[in-house]
């Protein structure tokens, strides 16, 4: 999807006039550096990050379950706290 925006936005600028070659040129490079990030981003290896979203999960669930009073009471206070608009 947001390598669709970024093409319809470049085929854009590419079509316009500007006052200058080079602002057409500064974004045309902008827009071409935004491209190689996003491939970069797109390229990382995000299964440590899901593991370690995974092994929160886990451990906040085993707390709950050691620690019910506590979880109760923080879900007293934060419920209160909600329905006063904080």
């Amino acid at each position: 999807m947001i390598d669709k925006l970024i093409n319809e936005l470049e085929s854009k600028v590419r079509t316009a006039e500007f006052s200058s070659a080079a602002q057409k040129n500064d974004l045309l490079a902008s827009l071409s550096h935004l491209k190689s990030e996003i491939a970069g981003l797109k390229k990382q290896n995000l299964t440590p990050l899901k593991n370690s979203v995974e092994e929160l999960r886990s451990s906040v669930e085993g707390f709950e379950q050691s620690h019910p009073k506590i979880i109760e009471v923080v879900n007293r206070i934060s419920s209160s706290l909600a329905n006063l608009g904080i």
